[in-house]
C-alpha cells in the first residue's frame, strides 16, 4: 500500500470520528437516543484506520511502535474499538460518547498533521515483551477513556443538571458503579504494562528500570491510579463529584506520559505506547 492510499485511508476514519461527534452533540440537543448511527460511524473509522495500519504495517515490515504517527494511527484504532465494544456491552455507559468521540476526533487531527515517515525498529527492541508492554498500555487507555468520558458526564450532571443531562444518564448509579470498574482494569493492565516494560527493557538494554523521563511519569501514573483507588475504597467521605473530578485529572496526566513525554525526551524507548 502506498503512503498517499494510507493517508487516504486515515483521513476517511477520521472523517467517520468527526461524524460520531456530529450526531452525539445532535442526539444530546434533541434528547434522543443517537448509539446505532454512532456504532455505525465508529465501525467505519476502526475499518478504515486498522486497514492503514495494516498496509503499513506490509509496507514497512514492522509494527506502528515508534513515531508519534505511529502510535496517534494505533491508539486511535484501539480506543475506538474499546470504546465501541464497552458501549455495546454496558448501556449505562453509552453517555460517555458524548466526550470521548470529539477526543478521539482531535487526536484523528493531530494524527492528520503529524509527519508520518517511518523509523526502522531497533533489532535489540523486537521480542515478545514489547508486544506484551504496547497491548497492556492500549487496553489500559482503552478502559480508562470510557471510564473518563462518563465521569465527565456524571460531573456535569450533578453540577448544573438538566433535563438533557438527565435523560443522558438515566440510571446514574449503575454508570457509578461501571465507572470505577472500568477504572480497576485499567490500573490492572496499567500494572501489566508496567512489568512487561521493565523486563522487555532488561532484554533491550540489560537493566530493568532508570528513571528516565518516561519511565518516571508511567510510575507517578501508577501511584496516581492506586492512591485514586485506594482512596475511593477508604474515604467514605469523599463525594462522588470529587472523584469523578480525580477520575478526568488522572487522565489527563495519563495522556501526557502517553502521548507528551516520549516525544520530549531524550529517553532511549521514545514512542513505544
Amino acid at each position: 500500500m502506498s503512503l498517499a492510499l494510507e493517508q487516504q485511508l486515515v483521513l476517511s476514519g477520521v472523517a467517520f470520528l468527526a461524524l460520531a461527534s456530529i450526531l452525539q452533540v445532535g442526539a444530546f440537543v434533541r434528547m434522543s437516543p443517537g448509539f446505532a448511527v454512532t456504532a455505525v460511524c465508529y465501525g467505519g473509522a476502526i475499518g478504515f484506520t486498522g486497514a492503514a495500519i495494516a498496509g503499513r504495517w506490509l509496507r514497512e515490515s514492522q509494527g506502528p511502535f515508534l513515531t508519534l504517527y505511529d502510535i496517534l494511527l494505533s491508539n486511535v484504532f484501539s480506543l475506538a474499538l474499546l470504546m465501541l465494544v464497552v458501549a455495546w456491552t454496558l448501556v449505562s455507559l453509552r453517555a460517555a460518547l458524548l466526550v470521548v468521540s470529539p477526543l478521539l476526533t482531535l487526536m484523528g487531527v493531530w494524527l492528520l498533521d503529524a509527519p508520518a515517515a517511518a523509523v526502522p525498529l531497533p533489532a535489540s527492541f523486537d521480542n515478545n515483551w514489547l508486544w506484551v508492554h504496547v497491548l497492556s498500555g492500549k487496553m489500559f487507555l482503552g478502559f480508562y477513556l470510557p471510564a473518563t468520558g462518563i465521569a465527565a458526564v456524571l460531573l456535569l450532571r450533578g453540577a448544573i443538571g438538566g433535563t438533557r443531562l438527565a435523560r443522558l444518564v438515566p440510571a446514574p448509579e449503575r454508570s457509578e458503579q461501571d465507572l470505577w470498574v472500568l477504572f480497576f482494569i485499567a490500573f490492572v493492565f496499567h500494572s501489566c504494562m508496567l512489568v512487561a516494560g521493565a523486563v522487555w527493557a532488561h532484554t533491550a538494554w540489560g537493566r530493568y528500570w532508570s528513571w528516565d523521563p518516561l519511565e518516571t511519569w508511567t510510575l507517578v501514573t501508577w501511584l496516581l491510579l492506586g492512591g485514586l483507588l485506594h482512596a475511593r475504597a477508604t474515604f467514605r467521605g469523599m463525594s462522588d463529584g470529587f472523584g469523578h473530578a480525580l477520575v478526568i485529572a488522572v487522565f489527563g496526566v495519563a495522556f501526557l506520559t502517553f502521548f507528551g513525554v516520549p516525544f520530549f525526551s531524550i529517553a532511549p524507548h521514545k514512542g513505544l505506547m
